[in-house]
């Protein structure tokens, strides 16, 4: 049986299963079945494209808060367990920063409270900071030093707030805000809350909503005083890698007081951070099984063909080829839509996801809708990290159901008997 396809370089296998391929697109014998092979193509490349858009977003997504996130929180947090000061932190300072993987360290007072001007009163965050140290911890004080955080002097009641708090306060820089912190003092008409006024000094943009909206920056001193601290009520820890936090935590623990208790990064959020790799998990459970249904259409397009191709196969087989001969051609065939399915799915996915910072803006201005309004999504644009480890899984697991779809069908066309299907041709 080679002998006829002597002069092919490949298998006559792949030869005949290709041109079946071929003339099922263009249509020669039967249009319908052209129809439902295109159909079957697009479905997986368009459900391949879906899973690495949706991926690459969420990827995206992910990193673009991550890194707005630790703009502000520093990677460990060390802090007294009892909400107390931490004692001795200046010692406690110096031999952490001595630990391998120990950038810096600057301590801090964090606390809520009340902050009003005129009718508005919002609950936030305010953080006590001292700028020359905060500046060697997170980048948004290293990016304000010099600027708006040059403002905060002990004794001189100014505060720098959130972009978006100043908004909800309506203030704007110079004017006064008042400060209620927790807990009240006693007085001989009962307990009365305690208040300060400051002075607004700037305001800075993080990007993310949670703290452009929600947190406050008062100097270390002030915040002493204010919260009746003996001293910073923890020391915040920048480290040469931020992913070693949690490695680097535990080898901390012995290092700290009987008091003292740590959380890094990725616990202060540890919900959100969850959450995420929740979404992003049944998402792509669910892609996946667009996927699965798209190649498993190439299974009624292959039992199409081996119907209208029974007379060729009874024909090959007088010639000689064997049964697992016939099956290779339609696994060829179905296999070859699957891999031009995939890889257009690909092509077309990773091209979005590259682009998307062009193309979502074109939609919503096309449309005058925001698709990420800042105070749910917690940023405005939408952002997108394609990876090859999710792009190589993807493309695998859709060749993979590609390739299985035609298994059966091929198996059909392997027993079809010569003499049956040529009795009535």
């Amino acid at each position: 049986m080679r002998s006829v396809f002597a002069g092919w370089n490949m298998p006559y296998e792949w030869q005949i299963g290709w041109r079946y391929t071929r003339a099922g697109r263009a249509g020669r014998r039967n249009g319908f079945i052209s129809f439902i092979s295109l159909v079957s193509v697009l479905g997986i490349a368009l459900g391949v494209a879906a899973l690495i858009i949706v991926l690459s977003v969420m990827n995206g997504f992910q990193k673009e808060v991550t890194g707005r996130m630790l703009s502000v929180v520093s990677h460990i947090e060390v802090f007294d367990s009892q909400g107390g000061a931490l004692a001795d932190w200046q010692p406690l300072a110096e031999k952490l920063t001595r630990q391998a993987g120990v950038v810096a360290a600057a301590p801090f007072i964090a606390s809520q409270s009340l902050i009003g001007h005129g009718e508005e009163m919002r609950g936030a965050v305010v953080r006590g900071i001292d700028p020359a140290r905060e500046a060697a911890v997170t980048p948004l004080a290293a990016q304000l030093r010099d600027t708006t955080l040059a403002a905060l002097q002990p004794g001189a009641w100014n505060i720098v707030l959130g972009e978006e708090l100043a908004r909800l306060l309506r203030v704007r820089v110079g004017d006064e805000v008042t400060l209620v912190a927790p807990g009240g003092q006693m007085t001989p008409a009962g307990t009365l809350p305690r208040f300060k006024t400051f002075h607004v000094a700037g305001t800075f943009h993080v990007g993310h909503y949670e703290y452009d909206s929600a947190l406050a920056l008062i100097h270390l001193e002030d915040a002493q005083r204010l919260y009746r601290l003996e001293g910073p009520s923890g020391l915040q820890l920048k480290l040469a890698d931020l992913h070693q936090a949690p490695r680097i935590g535990e080898q901390l623990l012995p290092e700290l007081p009987p008091l003292a208790a740590l959380r890094d990064w990725t616990q202060t959020n540890r919900v959100w951070f969850d959450a995420v790799q929740v979404e992003k998990r049944m998402m792509a459970i669910i892609l996946t099984l667009i996927v699965a249904v798209a190649a498993f259409n190439l299974v009624s397009t292959l039992v199409m063909t081996v119907t209208d191709k029974r007379a060729d196969i009874a024909i090959l087989r007088t010639l000689g080829a064997a049964p697992r001969s016939i099956m290779a051609i339609f696994v060829v065939q179905g296999a070859a839509s699957g891999v031009i399915g995939t890889l257009a799915g690909v092509g077309l996915g990773l091209a979005v996801a590259f682009h998307i910072d062009v193309i979502v803006p074109a939609i919503e201005r096309a449309l005058g809708v925001s698709f990420l309004p800042g105070n749910i999504y917690l940023i405005t644009r939408m952002p997108s990290d394609p990876q090859w480890g999710d792009v190589m899984p993807i493309t695998v697991i859709s060749l993979v159901l590609a390739f299985v779809a035609t298994l059966y069908p091929s198996w059909r066309a392997s027993r079809i008997n010569p003499a049956e299907a040529l009795r009535y041709e």
